[in-house]
C-alpha cells in the first residue's frame, strides 16, 4: 500500500434526518423470553389450554376465564449468565422483578363467570455479555469503509477522484463517516487507503428489559367454552455498551491499534391486542383445546448512540438521536391440555410468528387540508427487503406437566424448543440505501440458532397462600461476525473477510412467586 497520512480531528455530531432502525437491532426488541409466574415457567409455559394462571393473559387470554376465585401474585428472582466472560461494563448475575398481577372473578349466573385481570411481566430481559475474538488477515473494520468508499457507496466521487463529503448516501453509517473524515484520508488525489488488522477483540454488555402491561376481560359459557380479550402495553428499555479493538499490522504511522467504543439506548412504547378461546369438546371430559392470536405489536421507539474511535492518542466521536417505528408480525397459537383428577395436569402449546415480516418504519410529518400537522409513518422498503432475507418464521413448542402427590404440594417440569429467527446466511448489510443503515454505529452481528429451555419447580399451598419456586435453564448458540464480508472476484487483494466465531448464551434463572386467593 502507499504511504498514508492521518488527519485525526474532533468531528462534531452531524445533524441527520429521522428514519427507521436496522434489522439486527430491531430483532433484539421483538423476541420474547419465557417468563411470568413460577408455576407458568415451571411448566414451560404450556398452560395456554389449561389456563387458571395469570401469565396466560399474554399467551392465551381465555386462560384467565378458568379462574373461579379472585387471586393476586408477585414474582421475582435471580438471573445469571453461565458462560459470560468478565467485562467491567456488565454483570453476570442480577436480581429481577418479573411479575405482578391480579384477577377479579365474579359469577355471572349458574356455572358461568366474568373475570377482569391485570398483569405485568418482564417479557424480555436483555441482560447479556457477549465476548468474541479472532485473527484477521488483510481485513479490518476500516477496510470495509474503504471498500464502500472505493465503490462509491458513501459519498459522491467525481471522475478526478474528489470525494464530496458534504453529501452522503444512506449507506454511509456513523462509523463510515468517522473513518473517512479522520483515517482514510480521501484527499482528492484519487488515492484511498485502509489499515489492515491482525486480530480483533470484542466485548459488549446488554442490559434493560421490555415490560408488558396486560389488561384482560374473559369468562366462560357453562364451563364449556372460555373466551378472553387482552390489550397489552409494552415499555422498552434497552442499552448496550461495547468495546471493539483491532490490533493493526505494521504501518508507517506506527499505530498499534484502533479502539471503537459504542453506546446505544433504545426506549419507547408499544401496543397490541390478543384474543383467545379454550373449548372442552366433550362435556364430561377435562380435555381442552386452545386457540390464540396476537396482533402485531406497534412500537414507537427512540434510539440514541454515542460512538468513539481512538488510536490511543486522539479520539473522534459521533452521536445521534432519532425516532422510528417497528411493527412485529402476527402471532398464532394452538394448545392442548388435560387433567387427571386433581393429581396430574399435562399441557402442550405451539406458537408461530413470521419475523421475516417485521415492518421497520420511518416517521413522516404530514399536513391535512387545513394544514394541521400530524405524525404518520411509512415502511422502510429497502430495510424490510433485507429483513426478509435475514429473518424467518419462528416456531415455539412448549410442553409441561404438574404432579400433585399431595393436595398441597405440586412438582412441575417443562421444556421449550424455539426455532432460529435468523437465517444462517444472513448478515448486516452495510451497503443498503436505507435509513436504517445511515444511523448504524456498529458493524457486528450475530446469527443466533435455536433455543432450548428446561424448567422444573415446586409449589406449596398454605391455606389461601401459594408459594412457588422454579428453576429455568436456557441455551442458545450463535455465530458472531465483526463486520460483513466483502469479496472482489476481480482482485482478491481487495477482499475483506472475517470468519464467523461461535458464541453462546447460557442462562440460569431462579424465580419465586407468592400468591393469595380470596
Amino acid at each position: 500500500m502507499k504511504a498514508r497520512y492521518i488527519v485525526w480531528a474532533l468531528m462534531m455530531p452531524a445533524i441527520l434526518t429521522v428514519s427507521a432502525q436496522e434489522t439486527y437491532e430491531n430483532a433484539k426488541i421483538v423476541g420474547e423470553d419465557l417468563n411470568g409466574t413460577a408455576r407458568y415457567v415451571g411448566m414451560g409455559g404450556a398452560l395456554d389450554a389449561l389456563g387458571a394462571d395469570l401469565s396466560t393473559i399474554g399467551s392465551n387470554p381465555a386462560g384467565i376465564g378458568l379462574f373461579r376465585h379472585s387471586t393476586a401474585s408477585l414474582s421475582m428472582g435471580m438471573v445469571s449468565q453461565a458462560d459470560a466472560m468478565d467485562y467491567s461494563r456488565g454483570d453476570k448475575t442480577h436480581a429481577s422483578f418479573d411479575q405482578i398481577g391480579f384477577v377479579y372473578s365474579r359469577p355471572s349466573g349458574g356455572d358461568s363467570y366474568i373475570n377482569l385481570a391485570f398483569n405485568y411481566h418482564k417479557s424480555r430481559n436483555f441482560s447479556y455479555i457477549l465476548s468474541a475474538d479472532d485473527r484477521l488477515q488483510n481485513a479490518s473494520q476500516n477496510k470495509l469503509t474503504y471498500e464502500k468508499l472505493r465503490n462509491g457507496l458513501l459519498y459522491p466521487i467525481s471522475e478526478d477522484g474528489t470525494v464530496d463529503m458534504d453529501h452522503w448516501y444512506a449507506s454511509c453509517n456513523q462509523l463510515d463517516d468517522i473513518y473517512t473524515r479522520n483515517l482514510l484520508n480521501a484527499a482528492g488525489d484519487g488515492s484511498l487507503y485502509y489499515y489492515p488488522a491482525s486480530q480483533y477483540i470484542f466485548d459488549r454488555a446488554h442490559e434493560g428489559y421490555v415490560g408488558e402491561y396486560d389488561f384482560n376481560i374473559s369468562g366462560n359459557i357453562h364451563d364449556q367454552v372460555f373466551l378472553g380479550l387482552t390489550v397489552g402495553l409494552h415499555d422498552v428499555h434497552y442499552k448496550h455498551y461495547s468495546d471493539y479493538t483491532e490490533k493493526l499490522e505494521s504501518n508507517p504511522e506506527g499505530i498499534d491499534q484502533l479502539n471503537v467504543y459504542d453506546e446505544r439506548r433504545i426506549t419507547g412504547v408499544g401496543a397490541d391486542v390478543k384474543l383467545g378461546v379454550i373449548v372442552r369438546p366433550v362435556q364430561d371430559s377435562p380435555f381442552r383445546i386452545g386457540l390464540s392470536v396476537a396482533t402485531p405489536t406497534m412500537y414507537d421507539l427512540t434510539t440514541r448512540n454515542y460512538t468513539e474511535v481512538s488510536d490511543g492518542n486522539y479520539t473522534v466521536y459521533n452521536s445521534e438521536r432519532y425516532d422510528y417505528e417497528v411493527y412485529t408480525p402476527w402471532k398464532f397459537g394452538v394448545s392442548l391440555g388435560h387433567t387427571f383428577g386433581t393429581t396430574l395436569a399435562l399441557g402442550a402449546s405451539y406458537e408461530f410468528a413470521d419475523y421475516a415480516h417485521v415492518d421497520q418504519r420511518y416517521k413522516t410529518d404530514d399536513r391535512d387540508y387545513y394544514y394541521y400537522s400530524y405524525e404518520s409513518s411509512e415502511s422502510d422498503k429497502e430495510m424490510n427487503r433485507h429483513t426478509k432475507n435475514t429473518l424467518k418464521g419462528v416456531s415455539t413448542l412448549k410442553v409441561g406437566a404438574e404432579l400433585k402427590p399431595y393436595p398441597e404440594l405440586a412438582v412441575r417440569l417443562g421444556y421449550n424448543y424455539v426455532s432460529p429467527m435468523y437465517r444462517s446466511d444472513g448478515f448486516k448489510d452495510g451497503t443498503l440505501e436505507a435509513d436504517g443503515s445511515l444511523f448504524a454505529s456498529a458493524t457486528d452481528y450475530t446469527n443466533w440458532k435455536s433455543t432450548n429451555r428446561i424448567t422444573c419447580g415446586l409449589g406449596y399451598m398454605l391455606g389461601k397462600v401459594n408459594l412457588d419456586l422454579t428453576y429455568q435453564y436456557s441455551a442458545t448458540d450463535g455465530e458472531f461476525s465483526p463486520f460483513m464480508n466483502y469479496v472482489d472476484n476481480a482482485d482478491t487483494s481487495e477482499n475483506n473477510v472475517a470468519n464467523a466465531v461461535n458464541v453462546s448464551n447460557k442462562r440460569h434463572q431462579l424465580l419465586f412467586t407468592i400468591g393469595y386467593h380470596f
